[in-house]
């Protein structure tokens, strides 16, 4: 089952909340389905807030932490966020025995409440990566990217390769891993987090060296491709099999699909600034953009693509638009409200018990978690081998700079789960590898780039 299909906004009225009670044939209350939610969305908001914070405090990314609050209230560890999908029912929801408590929740009610709950849940968490993928599209600047030139291009393609290769390889080989989530497992690795790497960048005085210009146009490119690798794998995980003809026509339709999208809108880039001209009222820029988005969204769904390769394409179509800045100033508050909810959902969705070497049968588990971190960072730090003709460069920065997965990372680990073809120790150490690496990257940078002469380098290039 892919990651969206439709994102339906009547999920949170009076007519779909007794539908999704339904399937459990039993009526509900939808005040209490309601009160579910909400208590739910506290829930979240909190390990957001308090884990992005204490991150932050540290010297990590936000990101980082909103994933741990989510490991830490949900099934690893309070219980407060569960999911029905990870096979744990209504009983192990501590929100369902504070509304028992609270609220007269009936123990007959209780599954038809829990099921409506996680369905309204993991719908916010699905719309939280449409916006999420639209935000990082509108950060995505194609003509900055062309100016890097081929050497972020060859960085990008081995760092997209490399990992990939050895990770399926190495799943299905050392570990007998089924085709298609060694697949998805593999196409994880790929990921590089801009967010990460810039703020790392700009903190140590480097976001203008030439290693800083081609990091980031690296990690741009490994959006681009890593999108359509999700796309492709994702649309594989619908059937169960890899056929080579269905590859091909995924990576094909993909390709196409982002550039038929960015081509396009040259046309479409002059119509969205004069109808959000003619628009006076409120959300006369975000609202047509949004629907843009979600057309976007769409049409990539019914072509067998998924709906955040939409959502991307249409970031990358906006951003080229003068409104650009105003929209993204206006898309944040939505996404502070919506994309943390998928963060969250994702480590509250996460059982890291899996990974326990006290239980022997976890154990491989673990040793796939260790696989995985190795080729995580060592097929990223291959990549500054890659770069040429740039004497003197600091090839060791460029590769460490690939190396942090962060929220990207985590759109493909969200997806996996959400497909249902990944096995509950290879999806916690898909996570694992995704925690670890951006654990990593913002220490290993500082070490590999001089301090003393960075601030000299970045005045320079300022001047």
């Amino acid at each position: 089952m892919p990651l969206i299909n439709t994102v339906d906004v009547t999920i949170f009225t009076k007519f779909t909340i007794p539908l999704l009670a339904s399937s459990t044939n039993e009526s509900v209350d939808n005040t209490i389905v309601v009160a579910a939610v909400l208590l739910s969305l506290v829930v979240i908001y909190l390990a957001s807030k308090l884990g992005g914070e204490l991150s932050n405090k540290l010297g990590f990314p936000p990101v980082l932490g909103e994933l741990v609050g989510g490991v830490v209230v949900g099934t690893s560890v309070l219980h407060l966020l569960v999911f029905p999908e990870g096979g744990t029912d209504s009983s192990s929801s501590l929100i369902m025995s504070f509304l028992q408590i609270t609220a007269g929740l009936t123990p007959e009610a209780t599954p038809a409440v829990f099921a409506a709950q996680s369905e309204v849940i993991s719908v916010l968490a699905e719309l939280g990566v449409i916006i999420l993928l639209f935000e990082i599209g509108l950060e995505s600047n194609l003509k900055d990217l062309m100016e890097v030139g081929i050497q972020a291009f060859v960085v990008a393609v081995v760092g997209v390769a490399v990992p990939f290769g050895a990770g399926t390889a190495g799943l299905m080989i050392i570990f007998g891993i089924a085709p298609v989530p060694a697949i998805f497992a593999g196409a994880a690795l790929t990921a590089t987090s801009i967010g990460i790497t810039s703020r790392v960048l700009s903190e140590i005085g480097r976001l203008n060296s030439k290693e800083g210009q081609i990091i980031l146009g690296a990690a741009v490119i490994d959006d681009i491709l890593g999108i359509i690798v999700l796309a492709v794998v994702a649309s594989l995980a619908k059937d169960g099999a890899v056929d080579v003809g269905n590859v091909i026509y995924l990576i094909a339709s993909a390709t196409g699909f982002i550039i038929g999208a960015v081509i396009l809108g040259n046309v479409f880039n002059k119509s969205f600034v004069a109808i959000a001209d003619m628009l006076k009222t409120r959300g006369g820029v975000v609202i047509p953009a949004f629907i843009f988005a979600f057309i976007m969204s769409y049409l990539a769904d019914i072509i067998n693509l998924e709906a955040i390769l939409g959502a991307f394409a249409a970031g990358l179509v906006l951003e080229e638009t003068e409104k650009r800045k105003e929209l993204q100033k206006q898309v944040i508050p939505i996404a502070d409200m919506l994309v943390p909810i998928f963060f969250v959902a994702v480590g509250a969705k996460t059982d890291l018990g899996v990974l326990n070497p006290a239980i022997p049968t976890n154990r491989e588990g673990l040793v796939m978690a260790t696989f995985l971190i190795t080729i995580a960072i060592i097929g990223k730090v291959i990549t500054g081998l890659a770069v040429f003709g740039q004497p003197g460069i600091n090839r060791l920065a460029i590769g460490v700079g690939m190396i942090p997965r962060g929220e990207v990372g985590l759109v493909f680990a969200g997806v996996g789960a959400a497909s249902g073809v990944l096995s509950k120790p290879l999806g916690a150490a898909i996570i694992m590898m995704v925690i670890i690496t951006t654990f990593l990257a913002p220490p290993l940078l500082r070490v590999v780039f001089p301090q003393e002469s960075s601030v000299a380098i970045d005045s320079t290039s300022e001047v």
